[in-house]
């Protein structure tokens, strides 16, 4: 068949299981023949297709399924607007904030058939695998992120969401969906209740989508701080990463059987100033251990933190230990999660060269 071809409408059962056969754009329609008015007469009650949005047509009569609805609304958002006619350039695309995708989860790098749209919201956390979102069944509305410039409504169960930038989308099972950061940040921006976003949050980082730093920075891009019952639900979230990464450096410790360190404490010059606090110490050898669960902050007059201006922090506090012959050994929950056995080894060096090392001033240990 080529493409002047005309498309004879047949039965499911004909069409085979890819779903891009049984879901189709007009302008593909078009290039098998098929104008608008003939899609429009399949279209009638008791025909054999149904549109779905607008352009967009189902080749069979019954429910559309999850697959047909997530590919309708990919066809109808990412169909070509008028602003590829003017020329405007596509998008550039950002890293993603999340953990490497499984062997069903890859990064969309090549030309995507959808115009580099992709799904997001709570449609793409239920195909991120989420447990606390409702299966995509039970979505009345699937988002889908698009450009600024792309003139098109939301229309049925296609919820349009603009961004100046798109990240890179990742593909699920043949569907580019948004970073988990990123969905989660525009599936929060539609819910008031703190528990349901609480149960998201924690969900991304305990099931280690993603870290809290780039989960809340998203919230923050998105303007979402300054409501109550999200600064909540992210309070809740900030604590339960710190807790989730002294949980695997304690577990790193024990299993790679390093000498006991004395534990979250401060350090400072004996009647002298305060030098700051660390998640572990070994005075012996005047090896510091200090995880980076830095995030913007969230609360208080001035609004989130210039996450700059927390690593200069980081830093100016490591050089001064440093120069008194302290060595800090700088972990992320990231490093702890996916190379525990590296980090211990990074550590169980730094104690074994301490020995290689001229004296460490003398400072203070106090419970922190």
């Amino acid at each position: 068949m080529n493409n002047n071809t005309p498309v004879t409408p047949r039965p499911l059962r004909h069409l085979g299981n890819d779903v891009r056969h049984r879901v189709l754009s007009a302008a593909r329609l078009r290039e098998h023949g098929v104008a608008a008015a003939r899609a429009a007469a399949q279209c009638r009650p008791g025909g054999p297709w149904q549109q779905l949005l607008p352009g967009v047509y189902l080749l069979h009569p019954g429910p559309p399924t999850s697959e047909e609805r997530l590919h309708a609304v990919l066809l109808y958002a990412g169909r070509p607007g008028p602003e590829a006619a003017k020329g405007v350039p596509a998008q550039p695309g950002s890293s993603p904030g999340g953990r490497p995708a499984p062997s069903s989860r890859s990064t969309a790098r090549s030309a995507s058939p959808y115009g580099g749209v992709m799904v997001t919201g709570l449609a793409a956390l239920a195909l991120h695998g989420f447990g606390s979102t409702p299966g995509l069944r039970a979505l009345d509305l699937i988002d889908v992120l698009v450009p600024r410039t792309r003139r098109l409504r939301s229309t049925g169960f296609a919820r349009l969401i603009r961004a100046h930038a798109l990240p890179r989308p990742e593909l699920v099972t043949g569907v580019p969906v948004a970073p988990v950061a990123r969905a989660v940040a525009d599936a929060v921006a539609e819910l008031s209740d703190t528990a349901v976003v609480r149960a998201l949050l924690t969900e991304a980082v305990r099931g280690g989508h993603c870290e809290p730093s780039s989960l809340v920075r998203e919230l923050s891009q998105a303007r979402l701080l300054a409501r109550p019952h999200v600064v909540d639900a992210v309070d809740a979230l900030l604590a339960e990463g710190r807790s989730l990464a002294e949980g695997r450096l304690y577990e790193m410790v024990r299993t790679y059987a390093l000498p006991d360190p004395v534990w979250n404490v401060d350090l400072r010059l004996p009647g002298g100033p305060r030098l700051g606090g660390v998640d572990a110490y070994w005075p012996e050898q005047a090896v510091a251990v200090e995880l980076d669960t830095r995030a913007p902050r969230v609360g208080g007059p001035g609004g989130p933190q210039d996450d700059d201006a927390i690593w200069a922090e980081y830093a100016r506090k490591r050089e001064h230990l440093e120069r008194l012959g302290v060595t800090v050994v700088h972990l992320t929950p990231r490093k702890l999660r996916e190379s525990l056995e590296q980090q211990a080894m990074v550590v169980g060096t730094a104690l074994t060269a301490a020995d290689e090392r001229d004296p460490a001033a003398y400072v203070e240990v106090l419970p922190r």
